[in-house]
């Protein structure tokens, strides 16, 4: 192999692990959180959303939820990669807007929860104005059911110093990896493979059933919010899960095993539910229909 020919796959190979890296919380967990969302919209929401969606979805919000990984490498996407996350100052295992919702250069507003408040406010200006072009609505309901769903990841509220664990180097089982990609998706991807027969409807379903029995009794509370959408105390409860159970027993150079494992998946299931219903309480929000002033 030739310098040249050597020196564009150590590129290509060192892309494709950044890559891995920084994408949220991985295909199968976004499906489940917006699969879970689907099953609790007003019949006006689902009407909303099956009208936003992409011609590929075919109906489907779960098909189109990891959308914004998909393109957030592409050139016209780029600006949207710190809208994934947003970094916490190290060890205070707390969150603030103010202080913290920012990207690299410092502007304001450019991270997770700014993202939320962005583009739940263009759907619910945009929607019922039907003279308005001036935002992409479908893309904005594509964004908004991504972000809702990474700010229940843990590691997508982080600390600053470790890159939400992206530069922490672990072992899952076997696997060498990074402590944020474990969180984003080999803890799922494991339990699909232990427990629900590598089929995500099937962990779909168990969550569904665990939301209307075991959690019943804390649903109300995921629900709370007096605004349009509340995704402040929703990063607050992931730092603070963070600090609690994924940066816990996970040094650098650590094997991750079965105490890890089973000690974290019920967090991840509890947060894909929980970023499921709330989700669906967003969005029945925005499209619950406005009367109109005549009618008043």
């Amino acid at each position: 192999m030739g310098g040249f020919e050597l020196n564009w796959f150590v590129r290509v190979a060192v892309v494709l692990m950044m890559v891995q890296k920084i994408l949220g919380w991985g295909k199968e967990g976004h499906y489940v959180i917006c699969k879970i969302a689907e099953e609790y919209l007003t019949e006006d929401a689902l009407a909303a959303v099956k009208a936003l969606l992409p011609d590929q979805a075919e109906g489907d919000l779960a098909a189109v939820c990891s959308w914004p990984d998909e393109v957030r490498h592409h050139y016209h996407y780029r600006w949207s990669s710190p809208l994934h996350y947003v970094d916490t100052p190290d060890f205070l295992c707390n969150y603030k807007y103010c202080r913290d919702c920012h990207d690299g250069h410092g502007l304001k507003d450019r991270c997770v929860t700014g993202a939320i408040y962005n583009y739940s406010m263009q759907l619910s200006q945009g929607y019922y104005d039907l003279n308005s072009e001036k935002y992409n609505l479908t893309e904005a309901l594509m964004f908004l059911s991504h972000f809702v769903g990474d700010v229940h990841q843990p590691l997508h509220v982080g600390f600053t110093g470790d890159l939400g664990g992206n530069s922490i180097i672990v072992r899952w089982y076997r696997r060498k990896t990074n402590l944020h990609h474990v969180w984003d998706t080999m803890i799922i991807e494991s339990a699909l493979k232990t427990y629900y027969k590598s089929d995500i409807m099937l962990m779909t379903q168990a969550l569904l059933k665990n939301i209307t029995g075991e959690w019943s009794d804390d649903v109300p509370s995921w629900e709370i919010c007096k605004e349009m959408v509340c995704p402040d105390p929703y990063a607050s409860e992931s730092i603070r899960l963070a600090c609690k159970f994924a940066y816990r027993n996970a040094t650098p150079g650590s094997t991750l095993t079965d105490d890890y494992f089973l000690s974290r998946l019920p967090i991840v299931e509890k947060r894909l539910a929980q970023g499921g219903v709330r989700l669906a309480e967003v969005l029945n929000r925005i499209f619950t229909k406005k009367p109109s002033v005549a009618a008043q």
